[in-house]
């Protein structure tokens, strides 16, 4: 689901994928994901991610969040297939991992 453009500075270090390029972000900088480009992130750190995406048009209400928060809120890594299966409830193509 890359119908949307987005811009994700983060908080903590992460790297993210765009377009098959990986950029290490830390906190203060930002990237610009194109629309229908396809992207995804990782965090190699020792504490939880956390970046800010800010996506026009909003497209993603706050069920999808809701959704994805429940699917992480569980003890270790989080299920992938499951936050594939909420991805594609709401609209989004989950991309293959990296």
């Amino acid at each position: 689901g890359s119908h949307h453009s987005c811009l994700t500075p983060p908080l903590d270090g992460i790297t993210f994928t765009v377009g098959g390029a990986r950029t290490d972000l830390n906190p203060g900088a930002a990237r610009f994901i194109p629309r229908r480009v396809i992207h995804g992130f990782n965090n190699g750190g020792d504490v939880d991610a956390r970046f800010l995406a800010v996506i026009s048009p909003g497209l993603l209400g706050s069920g999808y969040f809701r959704d994805i928060a429940d699917v992480l809120a569980g003890d270790g890594p989080p299920d992938v297939q499951m936050i594939g299966e909420v991805m594609r409830r709401h609209g989004l193509t989950p991309a293959p991992p990296a």
